[in-house]
């Protein structure tokens, strides 16, 4: 034990209950007394949470502290309330004089007001709020007394735009509280390091200790062993529907995880058909209403659900009922992520958490094999932290204008502080600087992108009380689709899921929705939404009216948000089991017997080469590779491999990516073409197509339009919301493009035009990634020509052509599909 003592009111509470604080918790305090910040990565359920609040419990615990002691910032809201209520309960039984709040984007307008001017000793919030707050003047009053700021899923924080808005909320914390500590914590971390210098970054000269908690039961992970067929493509696991609801039976509470929304609904939809014995079973994802989640949480902690499906909204953290069953459907996409949800199950450091795969399609058994052998030798695939992009600075820059004026060297200073931007030059900042103040050289004559102007000392204010209210209407930098509010209603004349009569005011809202899915709706049309089937009736100003509908046939939303790329160290594992026939007795027969017909009649991809089939198919001819790169980088080599195929004249007419594969296919004898050294797939596939094919392609695409838009909606130069009212989609995106096409024009390398190009490589392309690939294979490409479809083949051109089939009646015509292409495979004759 360490010679750091507890009060004896907190030591006294652990006793009674059976109890002693572990080491870890223990460690957390004496470096906290000694002067210290902390980065503690200790296994799901080993109780980081309290490691992270003991101190300020100990420095709080006589009562003679008054205002803002300890800011805890989470990435989920979800997670920030249920901290708050795990808190509440330990202080209300140790009687302690400690105040605690949530403050998330559902706070009350009144207590968010009250918070800042009469905080709690301890908040529990987001990353936005924290750039909310200090935008407002004198924000040092409420955090000139904060001593500790509680970092929570550390490693779902940093890797995105929002962990670069909070690098610069932490500089600008550490400038109003001197004395500042930062408690970091997670369980899934690959390179400690790099976090420790993250979180150290802007507490200059303070030291920061990396504490690691060892130990705690290993989890138990194992992937479906079904007797049905597995399908070939797909990701709804509809044949698993069966199995997994006797699996539920069998469980106290089950969390059943999917990776995107639209997944979620299906299953839901599905496991409702199926529940004969009205099973509570519920849905939650980020689109439904904050009413609708908060019901779903509070019936997951009175232990009133059998099973819930969910997205990662319920992922990181979060301590509710008693799971003791975790279920992944459809491949996890990182062995990380998969930690962070076995996690959920049997919350207890010394229990095993308890998880179960299961693969949509047959390529994701072998990824949810890799994801086995990663859980099980402790591997993590956890992002790094990127370098701050230029919208969010500018954001940033915008927010402190609104707090107060301020001089350029001294916030270049203040924002060097912040890992992400910590090694941006001065020219940069004040390419920045100058962009929020009129918007830059093309825009500077429009008097509605002046924002900022100089006064005589030399301190940038901005430009009208107006662009105060503006910016704390638009912060943040989660940009989703433009939604919809989905507002359910009683139909007058209802007739087959249609109205009839003039739709009435007020109703029901289920959540909110993607605008462009309501532009493929006629009035009438059914699909599945909050778990229900919904007939749309009509939209009205920003929300969509809705009845409810017994239609048979809906249609499932899908959602442009939710999906994870295949994590470039999973996609390594799957390349060494597809190389190691050894190995195939780990997976289903019907796999190992799919693999072994690929063997029979192509070749496998080997671990270290790239596999290139080619081969004629009716009129057309294909060309299908296999990087196992993630759906965003073969996705961005498709578009560029099609360019030069042109080129080459061998008249390429399309081609679909997937996780695993790309298929390219056209008019020209591409074998013949190979084969006669007309096309060299070296040439091919040369890293000089990241050059200028990419830049003279992404001069051509609608995908730097949307980017743009993005951008220029975290920087400010675009506005979602106003006073009393909200831009539609449709209003956005014509700014938009209208201001796009004049910077492109006039001013190319303005800072939000490198911005989006930035964003476009990293964020929508993947270059980066695809990049490594073309360098791992060149001169490793392997080139096999056949007379037909291979077995490997056959999920990929599942995928071309599709229609959009909805319900049972998909999956019975992918499996036709599947089986006449497996005929074509082996080379069956079909009289």
């Amino acid at each position: 034990m360490t010679k750091t003592q507890l009060p004896s009111i907190i030591e006294n509470w652990f006793t009674t209950r059976g109890w002693s604080p572990r080491q870890h918790q223990m460690d957390v305090l004496e470096s906290y007394q000694s002067g210290a910040s902390q980065l503690l990565i200790a296994p799901t359920g080993a109780g980081k949470t309290l490691a992270g609040f003991l101190p300020s419990l100990v420095e709080l615990v006589d009562g003679r502290f008054d205002g803002l002691h300890t800011l805890y910032i989470s990435p989920l809201k979800a997670l920030a309330v249920d901290v708050q209520r795990n808190l509440s309960t330990p202080i209300a039984e140790m009687g302690l004089p400690i105040t605690v709040e949530a403050r998330t984007g559902d706070t009350s307008a009144a207590k968010r007001a009250r918070q800042r001017a009469k905080p709690p000793h301890i908040m529990l919030t987001t990353p936005e709020q924290l750039a909310l707050l200090i935008s407002h003047p004198h924000a040092d009053l409420m955090f000139g007394s904060l001593k500790r700021v509680v970092l929570d899923e550390l490693h779902a924080l940093v890797t995105s735009k929002r962990g670069e808005l909070l690098s610069l909320g932490l500089s600008r914390l550490a400038k109003l509280s001197p004395d500042l500590r930062i408690t970091a914590l997670s369980a899934t971390v690959a390179r400690p390091d790099l976090l420790r210098d993250w979180i150290a970054q802007p507490t200059q000269g303070r030291r920061t200790d990396l504490l690691h908690m060892k130990g705690g039961a290993a989890p138990e992970l194992r992937i479906l062993e079904t007797e049905e067929r597995l399908p070939w493509a797909g990701h709804s696991a509809a044949y698993a529907r069966g199995e997994l609801y006797e699996i539920i039976k069998r469980h106290k509470t089950t969390l059943l995880f999917v990776n995107t929304r639209s997944q979620a609904e299906m299953l839901f939809q599905g496991m409702w058909d199926i529940n004969e014995e009205m099973l509570p079973i519920a849905l939650h994802h980020g689109s439904l209403s904050v009413e609708q989640r908060r019901k779903v949480e509070a019936a997951m902690a009175e232990g009133k659900l059998k099973a819930v499906v969910c997205t990662s909204t319920l992922d990181l953290g979060i301590d509710w009922g008693d799971v003791d069953l975790v279920v992944q459907v459809g491949a996890p996409k990182g062995s990380s992520r998969m930690l962070q949800r076995i996690g959920r199950a049997n919350h207890r450091l010394d229990d095993p958490s308890k998880a179960l795969l299961v693969p949509s399609n047959r390529f994701e058994v072998l990824e949810c094999e890799a994801a086995v052998e990663a859980v099980s030798e402790g591997q993590q695939d956890s992002e790094d932290p990127h370098p701050g992009g230029y919208d969010v600075l500018a954001q940033h820059v915008l927010g402190m204008a609104c707090a107060e004026p301020f001089l350029a060297d001294d916030l270049y200073a203040e924002i060097l502080t912040a890992w992400p931007y910590r090694e941006l030059t001065r020219v940069l900042f004040d390419r920045i600087l100058d962009f929020v103040a009129t918007g830059g050289y093309a825009l500077r004559a429009y008097e509605r992108y002046a924002r900022l102007r100089q006064a005589e000392d030399g301190r940038w204010r901005i430009s009208h009380p107006q662009i105060a209210q503006q910016y704390r209407l638009n912060i943040g930098t989660i940009i989703e689709e433009p939604m919809v509010r989905v507002r359910l209603i009683r139909a007058r004349g209802l007739k087959k899921g249609k109205s009839t009569g003039p739709i009435g005011a007020g109703g029901r809202v289920l959540g909110e929705m993607e605008e462009y899915f309501f532009g493929t709706l006629l009035p009438g049309d059914t699909f599945i939404f909050s778990g229900e089937v919904l007939a749309f009736e009509g939209m009205k100003d920003n929300e969509a009216f809705v009845s409810r509908s017994f239609d048979k046939d809906p249609k499932v939303p899908s959602y442009n948000g939710g999906r994870f790329p295949l994590t470039t160290y999973l996609a390594s594992r799957v390349r060494r089991i597809m190389d190691s026939p050894e190995e195939w007795h780990k997976l289903p027969a019907q796999v190992g017997e799919w693999l072994t017909l690929q063997k029979e009649v192509s070749v496998l991809p080997k671990r270290d080469s790239l596999l290139v089939e080619t081969f004629p198919r009716g009129a057309q001819n294909y060309l299908v590779c296999y990087p196992f790169e993630g759906r965003l980088a073969h996705q961005t080599l498709g578009m560029l491999l099609t360019r030069r195929l042109e080129r080459m004249r061998a008249r390429p007419l399309g081609f679909v990516a997937s996780e695993y594969s790309l298929a390219i296919w056209g008019l020209g004898d591409l074998s013949a073409l190979i084969r006669t050294g007309r096309l060299s797939l070296d040439e091919l596939f040369d890293e000089d197509m990241l050059g200028d094919d990419l830049e003279s392609w992404l001069d051509e695409s609608a995908l730097m339009k949307r980017t743009f838009r993005n951008c220029a909606i975290i920087a400010g130069l675009i506005e979602r919301r106003h006073p009393g009212k909200e831009k539609t989609g449709r209003q956005i995106t014509m700014s938009a493009d209208l201001i796009y096409d004049v910077l492109y024009q006039h001013e190319p390398d303005h800072i939000l035009i490198q911005a989006t190009r930035h964003d476009a490589a990293r964020g929508l392309l993947d270059i980066e990634r695809l990049g490594q690939m073309l360098t791992r294979v060149r001169s490793h490409i392997v080139h096999k020509p056949l007379e037909r479809v291979s077995p490997l083949a056959v999920p990929i051109l599942l995928d071309i052509g599709k229609e959009p089939i909805f319900g049972e009646g998909r999956e019975s015509a992918m499996a036709e599909a599947a089986n006449e292409l497996l005929e074509e495979a082996l080379g069956v004759i079909k009289d």
